[in-house]
């Protein structure tokens, strides 16, 4: 049967300086490493921190934003990798030599992590919805027919997974050709959904949604042949995951689900003792009660039981990942590594899930940001994307189009490029940016002079 090879997906070849010859002898730093801090300095990677997650953006109480979620996301796939590294060293004590790379797993891992979420637009998934909104049942419907099915089927579905790889390839103007010239590795670890958008959204995991753009699929190509991906029996045009990519998928889904409660707790939305019996049957310390009882903080509590529950969670998707490997380099493991795990866990996960929907996902605080923030991003694109198309604009026109940074403007001809440069635009923006914006061009509020 036909499978991929750590050798080859273990990459350390940047993407636009494929020539460049490789040598961490004399570096502090490795090239994966290099990722990692090359996100961290990045400006998309620090508009995460005005960027929501799940609450609003914090006032009086602290709650996880963007870029908090993303670093610890990044901490536990970087648990995640080492474990794994680990088990493979203890299977094979001559592993480094064979595969010299396998050591950096965890770097990779954790730079993929970092990026994940960089696509996503401000207002969490209700801007994603309300930039699909615009092409569907918005004005933007108009441009149906001025574009491909397939670069359609991009904007009705707009994908912050996709948006990523976008963000970090893309030679936007002005700005280096190469994008942030990551390995390919790490760039292949972030893809969840190696497909284009006319072949996601079917029931296999790997095509759930869709994880490149039509601007970008030259991009992933190129990054799959390098590396060695399989492509998909049923449709060739659709490869498998990067194995790699079930550890970023399964430290996004830890730190989520049971960072959430957290956050929960913390704004009175969850009581202790609520948290207490959703998190407890994930930790498994024997001395947990007696740690517990010496704490009379409840925050420190729900901290300690958030801690054990996450290493519990750690070390069962590591334990799956390491048993399922080589049905998952044949390509044939088709679900997340927390769907796998002990059945008494996945019970667990499946209560915490459903009080998170129907308690903190469905909170009036989360539903009102949701709906303001929709009609903020359809606000500017209904502003911004018509002001840019046009080939006669008005001062009006003219000044909306002055707004946009010059990084955002494209040389490219086709309705496509032009409505993809106006996305580029307002995905970026923060959540604060985004209503002061708003605001300002729908004329409820002025700028300062200052």
């Amino acid at each position: 049967m036909e499978t991929m090879s750590w050798q080859q997906l273990l990459a350390a070849k940047r993407w636009g300086y494929e020539s460049r010859s490789i040598d961490d002898q004399h570096d502090a730093r490795s090239e994966f490493q290099r990722d990692y801090d090359r996100l961290i300095f990045s400006s998309p990677f620090r508009r995460l921190q005005n960027k929501t997650q799940v609450f609003p953006l914090p006032g009086s109480v602290f709650v996880h934003n963007r870029l908090t979620h993303s670093l610890e996301v990044a901490s536990v796939g970087r648990s995640l990798g080492r474990i794994f590294y680990n088990e493979m060293r203890k299977m094979n004590p001559d592993i480094d030599n064979e595969l010299p790379y396998l050591q950096e797993v965890g770097n990779i891992v954790s730079a993929a992590c970092l990026s994940h979420d960089l696509g996503n637009p401000a207002f969490g998934h209700s801007g994603e919805a309300a930039i699909s909104n615009y092409f569907t049942d918005g004005a933007g419907s108009e441009y149906s027919r001025q574009v491909t099915p397939a670069e359609w089927a991009d904007l009705i579905h707009f994908e912050g997974n996709a948006n990523a790889l976008r963000i970090l390839t893309h030679p936007f103007t002005g700005k280096d050709k190469n994008g942030y010239a990551l390995t390919y590795s790490t760039l292949a670890a972030i893809v969840k959904y190696p497909c284009s958008s006319p072949d996601g959204h079917m029931p296999h995991h790997h095509r759930k949604k869709y994880g490149f753009f039509q601007s970008e699929r030259h991009v992933f190509d190129k990054i799959a042949r390098e590396l060695g991906l399989l492509r998909d029996a049923e449709n060739p045009a659709v490869y498998k995951r990067h194995p790699l990519v079930y550890l970023v998928e399964a430290a996004d889904d830890i730190c989520y689900n049971i960072i959430d409660l957290e956050d929960a707790h913390r704004l009175n939305i969850l009581s202790y003792d609520e948290v207490v019996q959703l998190l407890l049957p994930l930790c498994r310390d024997e001395k947990l009660g007696s740690r517990l009882a010496q704490l009379e903080d409840l925050d420190s509590r729900v901290s300690l039981l958030r801690a054990k529950a996450i290493n519990t969670l750690i070390v069962a998707c590591a334990d799956v990942f390491v048993k399922e490997q080589w049905r998952i380099l044949q390509g044939r493991f088709d679900r997340p590594l927390i769907d796998a795990i002990d059945e008494r866990l996945r019970i667990a996960m499946r209560r915490i899930a459903e009080v998170s929907v129907s308690r903190i996902y469905n909170a009036p605080a989360v539903v009102q940001i949701e709906v303001a923030g929709y009609k903020v991003m359809n606000g500017l694109l209904e502003e911004f994307i018509p002001a840019y198309l046009k080939s006669k604009k008005t001062k009006y026109d003219a000044k909306l189009v002055a707004l946009m940074p010059k990084q955002f403007h494209t040389e490219q001809e086709s309705i496509y490029a032009k409505i993809r440069s106006v996305l580029d635009f307002v995905s970026g923006m923060t959540d604060l940016y985004a209503v002061e914006l708003y605001r300002k061009i729908k004329g409820i509020s002025f700028p300062s002079l200052d």
